[in-house]
């Protein structure tokens, strides 16, 4: 039946007899790990949403009732909230792995990577949003307002994104419907990356053609996942049980006050790579042009090393590590630096 049903065949080409190199090592498990994390968010997400309120009057004391009165209400949510932190964690570990192992070499599966990481922080950024503690309103503030670094249009695009001349019950609105559409994008996109990753093939840690060395999928690296996959929940659990506001700010406890400014604003840890830019820039639109750089700096991985004729040379490959292992380090090092 799996080789001959229309949709189990695809399901058992995609999952099952999947031709995958020998030599995967434990970095390739971070993909099915966001998988997971992608799930978890979803459930958990939708759950929240049948007891959220969005109305900047009633959002911050809908999250207190589901917290408080909701049966295993908290367990949701401080399994939602932490599980953004392992979703970055383990996007971030994938796309490391990605740029030391050359998978940008594949530039289709790249970029469609990269829109995904894009999506992600996007759809996290929303989330933050949507307890409307002083730290979401501050947040939501600060970081709708760097649009207006945009030459001419950026004033009107930041007043169309709130939806009047401030942060107020239209933004959260909107914001709530965006972060409830955007994960489904995301998944679209999943389906999209592994069609084109398994059009082309996995890489490997040699950086060779593995196609005269293949095994099945299942049940080589079925058993390495799901081990993944446990330790994952088992780490997950943990922490939601035994330090639920180990990565919650304590300020976001509060609610919102647009009269009153937090001593310090500042966004979750998987952010503070950005925020850096523009504490260590006094301008604006500086602090913009360098985030935008970071940013864009992946896409030009995949371009520099697939144009370049050279790129199996001895030197082009010292250049390729160095300038890996230097995009890797100045990340962590502005995610240090402004954690301080």
């Amino acid at each position: 039946m799996r080789k001959t049903h229309p949709l189990v065949k695809v399901l058992n080409n995609s999952l099952y007899d999947l031709p995958a190199p020998v030599n995967l090592s434990v970095w390739w498990n971070f993909g099915s790990l966001l998988g997971l994390c992608l799930v978890t968010q979803i459930l958990t997400g939708l759950f929240l949403a049948m007891h959220y309120t969005s109305n900047v009057d009633l959002a911050f004391y809908s999250v207190s009732h589901i917290s408080r009165d909701v049966n295993y209400g908290w367990l949701m949510r401080t399994v939602h909230a932490n599980g953004a932190s392992f979703f970055f964690v383990c996007i971030y570990l994938h796309t490391g792995r990605g740029m030391y192992y050359g998978s940008y070499l594949a530039k289709e599966t790249w970029n469609i990577g990269i829109i995904l990481l894009f999506l992600t922080m996007a759809t996290a950024f929303l989330g933050y949003v949507l307890p409307w503690g002083q730290m979401s309103f501050w947040g939501a503030t600060v970081i709708t307002n760097l649009l207006s670094a945009i030459p001419y249009i950026g004033k009107t695009l930041v007043y169309w994104l709130w939806g009047g001349f401030s942060v107020s019950n239209a933004t959260l609105s909107r914001f709530f419907v965006l972060h409830f559409v955007l994960p489904f994008a995301i998944v679209a996109l999943v389906v999209i990356h592994l069609l084109f990753l398994h059009e082309t093939g996995s890489n490997n840690p040699l950086g060779i053609s593995s196609s005269a060395n293949l095994i099945p999928f299942h049940i080589y690296y079925t058993v390495k996942d799901v081990v993944g996959f446990i330790f994952l929940l088992l780490l997950l659990t943990l922490i939601c049980l035994f330090s639920p506001n180990l990565l919650t700010d304590p300020e976001n406890y509060i609610p919102a006050n647009p009269l009153s400014t937090p001593v310090h604003i500042q966004p979750e840890w998987y952010f503070l790579f950005g925020l850096c830019n523009f504490t260590i820039y006094p301008q604006q639109v500086s602090g913009c042009y360098c985030t935008s750089n970071v940013n864009l700096s992946f896409n030009f991985l995949c371009q520099y090393y697939t144009t370049t004729l050279c790129a199996l040379t001895l030197s082009t490959q010292w250049t390729k590590l160095f300038s890996d292992y230097f995009l890797e380090f100045s990340w962590f090092l502005l995610e240090l630096v402004n954690n301080q």
